[in-house]
């Protein structure tokens, strides 16, 4: 590899490290005014833990699944309307799990 080519992917590896460097901050401050709110995504749109053979983001598997969570503004999780279950009991999102709308 000669001089140049060195420089390039020198160049290129410092680029890169910088870009997750710079994007690591704005991560952060947008992540500490969100919560976890488990049991208001649809099926195949969580943010992450989606329970048990699921590997993270986007493997829910049940509309409104309790073991799913999905990052939503601070102060705001129980507060989402979502549609009652099928026998008329209501449906609110929690910031822990919880034991409805698991995958059979």
């Amino acid at each position: 590899m000669n001089a140049k080519m060195k420089q390039m992917v020198f160049a290129t590896a410092a680029t890169a490290a910088l870009a997750g460097a710079a994007a690591l901050p704005a991560y952060a401050n947008s992540h500490d005014s969100n919560e976890k709110c488990y049991g208001v995504s649809l099926a195949g749109q969580n943010d992450c833990a989606a329970g048990p053979g699921t590997t993270c983001a986007g493997t829910s598997t049940v509309d409104y699944q309790g073991n799913a969570w999905t990052l939503v503004p601070a102060g705001t999780c129980t507060k989402i309307d979502l549609p009652a279950m099928a026998d008329g009991t209501p449906r609110k999102g929690s910031t822990h799990k919880v034991n409805r709308d698991l995958p059979s």
